[in-house]
């Protein structure tokens, strides 16, 4: 739940008077589009079959989970959210809507979707869940964020557990094919987080926010974004080398995992203006990246059940 999400799209006219939209907002239906995504996918890899019902309102729960933390990062950022350009127009730093109402949004989403998960299917898969909502709003959001240059690093795993969790609810396990699911979006969030912040650094000073380039420098950013594409992309390899997937997802993580490095390549030689433009570049490709990850997984399993691979 640590991915980015964007506000400048949301014009700003309707101060002091909230629409529905600016509560869905709330729940940063960009961030939960990808949970959505990955949690599907751990859903329909896991050995186990849950009924149809039953696996809907799994995802449901995970999607309402995800907005509800995303309520309350928003609720406990509104102040830093203001100073920064990409989320000064936010519902909160707007005027649209009271930071009391996002709070309660937040908290009652996040009790009800972990209640029912659990109802629905069972308390693992509610507990972590609730861990995962716990970790982002509280110890990301309120602790690492605002404290430590490594913020996203340890705060990446609240945006890696939801395949983890979907996976739990249809086994009631945890198993090594759902802790690979977990370590591809882990590695992947320190270079997608930082090529932002490289060319959005002026935001993250002016609020306070110690991230990377504004403690380490550009150049320590750059190498540490480096050294994290290899990692992703060794990790990204490792469904491959325990029996998960087969030669079409190898092909895919590969030729895509190859492109990932030469971007983060670029993006340590470069400069000035010219940095900037390869941290947005890599940003961009880090997000379709993730998702041709996933769904090359997907492809791949349905490939080797009906193509007999």
């Amino acid at each position: 739940m640590a991915y980015i999400d964007d506000s400048k799209s949301v014009p700003a006219t309707f101060v002091g008077s909230a629409r529905v939209g600016d509560y869905f907002a709330l729940l940063k239906p960009r961030v939960m589009s990808l949970v959505i995504v990955t949690a599907v996918v751990g859903l329909l890899l896991s050995p186990s079959t849950l009924n149809p019902v039953l696996a809907a309102i799994a995802l449901l729960c995970i999607s309402i989970g995800a907005g509800g933390s995303g309520a309350l990062n928003m609720w406990y950022d509104s102040d830093i959210d203001a100073v920064m350009s990409r989320t000064r127009n936010r519902p909160i730093p707007s005027g649209r809507v009271d930071r009391n109402d996002a709070l309660a949004i937040g908290l009652i989403a996040s009790a009800f979707s972990v209640m029912t998960l659990g109802l629905a299917t069972n308390w693992l898969a509610a507990g972590l869940l609730a861990f995962t909502i716990f970790f982002y709003a509280v110890i990301y959001s309120m602790w690492l964020k605002r404290s430590t240059p490594q913020n996203i690093v340890i705060g990446g795993a609240a945006g890696a557990f939801p395949p983890m969790v979907a996976w739990a609810a249809a086994t009631g396990t945890i198993s090594l094919e759902s802790v690979a699911l977990f370590l591809i979006i882990f590695m992947w969030t320190p270079p997608h987080f930082w090529a932002l912040a490289l060319y959005k650094q002026g935001d993250y000073q002016e609020a306070g926010i110690p991230m990377m380039p504004n403690v380490a420098g550009e150049q320590s950013t750059k190498l540490q974004i480096l050294v994290y594409s290899v990692l992703l992309v060794a990790s990204t390899l490792i469904p491959s080398f325990i029996g998960f997937s087969h030669l079409p997802y190898t092909a895919v993580a590969a030729a895509t995992g190859a492109w990932f490095v030469v971007l983060a390549w670029q993006l340590y030689r470069r400069t000035g203006v010219e940095m900037k433009k390869a941290g947005r570049k890599l940003f961009t490709y880090s997000l379709y990246y993730l998702l041709v990850i996933f769904l090359a997984l997907l492809g791949d399993h349905y490939l080797a059940q009906f193509g007999g691979f």
